[in-house]
């Protein structure tokens, strides 16, 4: 690359508050072609995608408002939505200051 040229960060946009984020920053959901919907740490898995911030916030209102289900095309079951929410809970970043909760900071709320 030449100089003054920067690299390309690809931009994504949370389903629940609609933020366009760095695609990093943002946590993926994938519709895979068996019919399940499942967290995607890689970013590469095969399926319709979806991204949601890594806030309590944001996975409460994509998975109780129906935005998730909208962008992946995929009603959730009841099972598989709680299952989304106690994966998500291990993943997501206390709101005040940033910082990645901890398995017994997330599961209290």
């Amino acid at each position: 690359m030449g100089q003054g040229q920067r690299k390309h960060i690809p931009q994504r946009t949370c389903v629940a508050c609609r933020q366009v984020k760095p695609k990093r920053e943002l946590i993926r959901l994938v519709h895979t072609f068996d019919g399940k919907v499942e967290v995607d740490l890689t970013g590469k898995q095969a399926g319709r995608g979806a991204y949601l911030c890594p806030l309590w916030d944001c996975w409460q209102k994509g998975l109780h408002k129906g935005g998730l289900e909208r962008a992946l095309r995929a009603k959730l079951s009841p099972e598989n939505r709680t299952v989304l929410l106690q994966v998500g809970k291990g993943l997501l970043l206390d709101e005040e200051d940033g910082s990645q909760k901890s398995g017994e900071d997330a599961t209290e709320e």
